[in-house]
């Protein structure tokens, strides 16, 4: 057979359901052949967050595909990558490449060479017999150790070559490590005996589904438990130990407690210092857990460090407990009831905002609205960037694993979209959505034609107020003489020109039914985008 088809069973061996993509690439053709459903995009950054999503909704089983043309296809897809690298995301980018005669001078773009450094691993077909053993190190790769993407480009002229119809390929499969057992009782004794302990989780829980593990080690020692953006979701945020999840803004419980902890255990998180996460205040007793050994050490200082899988860590601290002193945790018996003083005096703050009644429309208010009529258990929400990144994530309560795809290292604009939409292929029976602003739809909004023709009802929560409000402290002086920063447009009525479901609310009294009617339209099989004229609302929940 044709590499291009050896491609696709490989594919299929590796139960690979989706195949994204934009044209012009063989294996989008062969994938149908061998009828693995295949998604063509408007543009290769957002089909790359699909791709994107579908990986983390699995936590990793399935894997996100996304091919795409040599050349400018390639090129346009660099950004995709480059995200999907900073969130440690596990998908397979499938490039075609020039032939192999021209793939190596300028100008000709060679996708190996230049993503080498925003991909786990970046190799190239060199012939078409090298198929097997090449498709086999990518998906062990995406497989195994801290998940990112992994890069196989395939030259034009070696999709054409054959291989035999009986190439041996054998599928992939997880492993996975502990730490130490040394260390796990080293840290299981600290932790014992910390007066005021705080649990920071992070994506890792997600990728190894720890999550009953964590719940249990957060109830059998009473400690508080806060999640990183990517981390949301892991642990109940309706659960008593919930403080919530911080980023670039923050939930006073998640502050109030962390800077008073003397020891912070961090478990699947890298730590890593962005303009985008939760500051960990400095002079605490760290236990730092995560499955990358280059992450120890590299931003935050620990004093104890526990390299392995979560879920295999998290069990070993606790039959490492049975050994312990854990008269400590009994001191905290009412620390659920701390919790919620703290967590109901900041929310009575932001009611003013929460249930404002003016208009143009408070942004709160749209989130406060639309976490009181969806079905929060079934439903997976994602955001954009900036403003609607920061004003959602303090307030929306995650009460099941894997319902919120949180983000933000690189804050891509539009990142959202993609994000939905690879959610709901994966989760065909959630309602999906994401809230973005009127910035970001400028840069992938397109794509709602393609959730519309390829059939992906998510439900998309616009934010319009005509400016990109988070650059006004910045540029007042250059709008006052150039506006350079007002912006327009009617997206309902965009969403209802591509065969979608749109509406435009302007008044707060009509927030609940649009959503209302959004979600009906998702269950006729429509995806559907309400606009809410909002207000240049600046204010964040920050400490």
């Amino acid at each position: 057979m044709k590499v291009v088809n050896a491609i696709a069973e490989i594919l299929k061996r590796e139960k690979v359901r989706f195949i994204i993509g934009y044209p012009v690439n063989p294996i989008i053709e062969a994938a149908a052949e061998a009828d693995i459903r295949t998604i063509i995009v408007r543009q290769e950054r957002v089909g790359l967050h699909m791709a994107d999503a579908v990986s983390r909704l699995t936590s990793g089983e399935d894997i996100g595909v996304f091919v795409m043309q040599q050349g400018p296809g390639a090129e346009n897809a660099f950004g995709g990558v480059a995200q999907a690298y900073s969130e440690s995301v596990p998908i397979l980018v499938m490039p075609a490449g020039y032939r192999r005669r021209l793939a190596h001078y300028y100008p000709n773009f060679n996708s190996t060479l230049n993503m080498k450094h925003i991909t786990k691993w970046a190799e190239p077909v060199t012939m078409g017999e090298a198929l097997p053993e090449v498709m086999r190190r990518a998906f062990w790769r995406l497989r195994n150790g801290r998940p990112g993407p992994v890069l196989v480009e395939v030259p034009l002229d070696v999709f054409s070559e054959e291989i035999d119809d009986d190439f041996e390929y054998i599928p992939s499969f997880g492993t996975r490590t502990a730490p130490e057992q040394t260390a796990v009782q080293e840290a299981a004794q600290v932790l014992a005996a910390a007066k005021s302990p705080v649990i920071y989780a992070g994506q890792g829980i997600h990728y190894a589904r720890a999550w009953p593990e964590l719940k249990a080690l957060a109830e059998r020692l009473n400690i508080p438990v806060s999640t990183s953006l990517e981390g949301k979701s892991a642990f109940p945020e309706n659960h008593p130990l919930s403080l919530g999840s911080g980023g670039l803004a923050v939930p006073k419980a998640v502050h109030e407690f962390l800077h008073n902890a003397d020891v912070i255990f961090g478990v699947g998180c890298s730590f890593a210092l962005t303009g985008f996460g939760v500051k960990i205040p400095s002079g605490k007793t760290i236990i730092h857990s995560t499955l990358d050994p280059m992450d120890l050490n590299k931003d935050i200082p620990a004093q104890h460090v526990l390299c392995g899988d979560a879920r295999l860590t998290l069990t070993a601290l606790l039959d490492a407990l049975d050994g312990c002193d854990c008269s400590a945790a009994s001191a905290r018996a009412d620390i659920a009831d701390d919790i919620k003083s703290v967590k109901d005096g900041w929310l009575e703050e932001w009611m003013p905002k929460l249930r404002n009644d003016d208009a143009p429309i408070s942004p709160y208010r749209v989130i406060w609205e639309l976490m009181h009529t969806v079905d929060v258990d079934n439903t997976i929400i994602t955001h954009d960037a900036g403003s609607p990144r920061d004003q959602l994530s303090p307030f929306w309560q995650s009460t099941t694993p894997l319902s919120y795809i949180g983000w933000g290292k690189t804050t891509q604009l539009g990142y959202g979209l993609g994000l939905a939409m690879g959610a709901k292929l994966a989760r065909p029976d959630a309602l999906c959505i994401n809230v973005w602003g009127d910035a970001a739809i400028g840069f992938t909004g397109m794509d709602f034609e393609t959730a519309v023709r390829e059939r992906i009802p998510i439900l998309s929560i616009l934010f319009n107020n005509f400016s990109m409000a988070c650059e006004l402290p910045i540029m007042q002086v250059a709008t006052e003489k150039y506006r350079s920063t007002d912006i327009s447009g009617n997206y309902a009525d965009m969403a209802k020109a591509f065969g979608g479901y749109g509406e435009r609310v302007t008044e707060p009294g009509d927030i609940k039914s649009a959503i209302e009617r959004g979600i009906e339209a998702t269950k006729r099989g429509e995806p559907a985008l309400i606009e809410f004229i909002t207000d240049q609302e600046l204010q964040k929940s920050r400490y």
